[in-house]
């Protein structure tokens, strides 16, 4: 098991040189700090903590920074837990970047969905609407309450209330490139989340050694152009002497 945190940027599409689309997920990976290592002894159980996007001290608490000083680090402003990690792989104020994954690694994406608000029974249970006209009173109300008898709504009936902002898991995303230059993981379908929201990706769980073929991607980055000085050679003019 191995794990990391990024922040989701954003979707785009790519093309493997077979002529293939791919619709892909792009996570900003910063370098993660290894904050915390906790052990069986003291903690009851193994894991290690991570801290992602640096943040100053004036906006930090005397605890946060005391915390971070310990791993030799800036504040962090989020911290997440990986368990079943095998700690003798980690050190404290350890780096991970972007190449702890590997191209068709299959991995599961944990993320907080969009939130919606205070939504109805259309919006929030795909049910359908009453007839809209010819005298009807009823268009989009959440339906019949239940029996008579006892006297009560039953627990799971579908009602209009908050939706949105989980903590959803996608599993079984592959990874289609990793981008160690620019700090970035492409991964391939869509992650939960809004653009720029945090996002924690991990082994997959069903799947903990799978890793696909990956297919070579078409890059359009092409190399500067050194333009070639021609060298003109000049014909040399002797000098002629004239006679006296």
């Amino acid at each position: 098991m191995k794990g990391i945190l990024g922040r989701k940027i954003g979707m785009t599409q790519v093309f493997t040189k077979s002529g293939k689309l791919i619709p892909v997920t792009v996570v900003e990976v910063e370098p993660n700090v290894v904050t915390q290592i906790k052990t069986m002894e003291n903690d009851g159980y193994e894991a290690i903590q991570l801290g992602f996007d640096t943040k100053k001290e004036k906006n930090s608490t005397k605890a946060n920074i005391g915390h971070a000083k310990k791993a030799e680090t800036a504040p962090k402003r989020f911290y997440k837990e990986i368990r079943g990690v095998n700690i003798s792989d980690y050190t404290l104020g350890q780096e991970l970047t972007v190449d702890v994954f590997t191209e068709g690694e299959v991995v599961d994406v944990t993320g907080t969905t969009k939130g919606k608000g205070f939504q109805g029974v259309i919006k929030r249970h795909n049910q359908h609407r009453g007839p809209m006209g010819h005298g009807s009173h009823y268009h989009r109300g959440p339906g019949s309450m239940g029996t008579m008898r006892p006297m009560r709504v039953f627990k799971g009936k579908k009602l209009p209330g908050h939706m949105g902002r989980l903590t959803v898991t996608i599993q079984n995303l592959e990874i289609v490139s990793v981008d160690k230059e620019n700090n970035v993981l492409l991964v391939k379908g869509n992650i939960p989340g809004a653009n720029k929201s945090l996002v924690v990706i991990k082994t997959a769980v069903k799947n903990p050694n799978k890793v696909n073929e990956s297919e070579e991607l078409i890059t359009y980055v092409t190399e500067p152009v050194v333009e070639a000085t021609e060298t003109v050679e000049t014909p040399e003019v002797e000098a002629s002497t004239e006679e006296n």
